[in-house]
């Protein structure tokens, strides 16, 4: 039961870091750029929920 539980919070460490990135790579612009999603901070934001989700993996039998 407890790897359900580790999972549902890895899940949702790694949407947080995912949104925290569009977040601040959106707010971050100058009215003249424009707002929106560019692809790269997509991409970005993607590579920092599988770095979140790879370093919260559970050692030992609970990742079985």
């Amino acid at each position: 039961m407890r790897a359900v539980k580790d999972r549902g919070i890895r899940k949702l460490v790694a949407v947080l870091a995912g949104l925290a990135v569009i977040y601040f790579g959106t707010t971050g612009r100058s009215p003249e750029e424009g707002g929106g999603l560019s692809g790269g901070l997509v991409v970005l934001a993607l590579l920092a929920a599988l770095l979140v989700w790879h370093l919260t993996k559970p050692g030992g039998d609970a990742a079985k």
